[in-house]
């Protein structure tokens, strides 16, 4: 009878578990927002939302990226379900104040506008620079933030279009009264406009941000119900 040979044991390899180095590298530096889930909330609540940029894209207060941002914002112009209303473009992050009809508007909004900005960011940069760029462009999760109540609310609209005061942008412009790398030429709710029908005029070299009007009720009159916002005043945390 012919003698059987033992059976070889298979080993498997293993990926991930407790070894030194096993698992997904780790993202340089802290993220900004956990991956938690998201907030539900009902479409008459606007949402505040912030989400930064990668360091290498420099300073996104140049005429390249904001041009670039401006036409990313477009792609979203025509939705039902998601409007930006306000933005704000800062150094190394971007505000808005978006309404959404929920939470998986909200998501679906923002997944296309920075999809196109990531897109048209690399792209102005590269061409800025002189060589083709790819890569991260916004590195973390956006923070968003559900405006409830008129006082949330004016204070977010405070914030995001008086930011540039809260960090020294305004600083060498005495006679700007509006941030050009905003939205606040869209809002005619400023305490400096309140016996005028018109709205402030871009700067030259800019134009006026394709933002939607506002459908909400807190975005649209409730907000005033906790105060007038000047274009001059320091914004406290929203």
């Amino acid at each position: 009878m012919a003698k059987r040979d033992p059976q070889q044991s298979l080993v498997f390899r293993k990926h991930g578990g407790p070894r030194a180095g096993a698992g997904r590298p780790r993202k340089q530096g802290r993220a900004s927002e956990r991956h938690e889930a998201r907030e539900k909330f009902a479409a008459r609540y606007p949402v505040h939302v912030t989400s930064r940029t990668v360091k290498a894209l420099g300073n996104l207060r140049q005429a390249h990226a904001y041009h670039a941002l401006r036409w990313a914002m477009y792609c979203v112009i025509g939705r039902h379900d998601f409007r930006i209303i306000h933005v704000s473009i800062q150094h190394d992050h971007v505000h808005l104040v978006v309404e959404a009809d929920g939470a998986i508007a909200l998501a679906k909004g923002m997944q296309a506008f920075l999809i196109s900005a990531a897109q048209r960011l690399n792209r102005a940069l590269g061409a800025h620079a002189g060589e083709k760029r790819r890569g991260t462009v916004f590195p973390d999760r956006y923070h968003a933030r559900v405006l409830r109540s008129p006082t949330q609310t004016r204070n977010a609209l405070a914030y995001v279009l008086n930011n540039w005061r809260k960090h020294r942008a305004d600083r060498g412009h005495p006679t700007r009264k509006i941030d050009p790398f905003s939205s606040g030429i869209n809002f005619a709710g400023w305490r400096e406009r309140r016996d005028s029908p018109m709205l402030y005029e871009p700067p030259a070299g800019f134009l006026r941000l394709s933002t939607s009007l506002p459908q909400t009720w807190l975005l649209q009159v409730g907000w005033a119900k906790a105060g007038e916002i000047s274009a001059f005043t320091m914004p406290a945390s929203a």
